[in-house]
């Protein structure tokens, strides 16, 4: 199946979930921020601090030989050591709010999928906080869409997933006539997809085991 690209996607998972994680954030307390993620290492305020700087990069064209790697992730995280909280938040609100239209005209969509990874370390900043429905509201729609649109281009396993609720199969990953499939939740098919946690969720999957399926994390 060939995949057309919807270039203001990004911008709109982006836009979706910054009306959403930032009014929780900004309703925090401080302590919160140092709660421990899923991620090795990091709390919220790393988490966030991580997003913000990747956001910022995207809105600024700083992409230095190294970009994104674990070296330079920590640099961000630690150039922000001395900010508040609030400063940490009021640069990924204006991330999350200035980096659609630079994805959008990036060639070949280069830059999607910094926009799904930002929606799921929010998830990730939810599930440290409690929250319900941690890999799930507004923007779930558009992160199906965009993670189908991803996996295709990068010819990744190929999954036919059917999602409780939803009328039709969503297909990702390369083109076969025998691929793996998963049956559950639409947010366990993120957590799978991301690496995270599966504890305490439920779903059937044949064809593949759940380390052939990890996209990023």
């Amino acid at each position: 199946m060939e995949s057309v690209r919807d270039p203001e996607l990004p911008g709109r998972l982006l836009r979706t979930e910054r009306d959403a994680l930032v009014p929780l954030l900004r309703a925090r307390p401080d302590e919160d921020f140092a709660l421990r993620t899923c991620c090795p290492g990091w709390t919220v305020r790393h988490v966030l601090a991580h997003c913000g700087a990747a956001l910022m990069r995207v809105v600024e064209g700083r992409f230095e030989e190294g970009v994104f790697s674990p070296e330079s992730n920590d640099r961000d995280i630690a150039e922000r050591a001395e900010w508040s909280n609030s400063r940490v938040v009021d640069e990924l609100e204006r991330g999350m709010t200035e980096a659609g239209p630079v994805i959008a005209k990036a060639e070949h969509g280069l830059l999607d999928g910094i926009a799904l990874g930002e929606w799921v370390h929010a998830g990730d900043v939810r599930e440290a906080f409690g929250e319900p429905g941690a890999y799930a509201g507004e923007g779930l729609g558009y992160a199906l869409e965009l993670l189908a649109g991803l996996t295709r281009a990068r010819r990744t396993m190929p999954l036919l997933a059917r999602l409780d609720g939803r009328d039709g199969p969503i297909v990702l990953g390369a083109d076969s006539p025998d691929p793996a499939t998963y049956t559950g939740a639409a947010p366990t098919l993120i957590r799978l997809l991301a690496g995270r946690p599966l504890t305490g969720t439920r779903y059937e999957l044949t064809g593949a085991n759940e380390k052939e399926l990890v996209f990023f994390g």
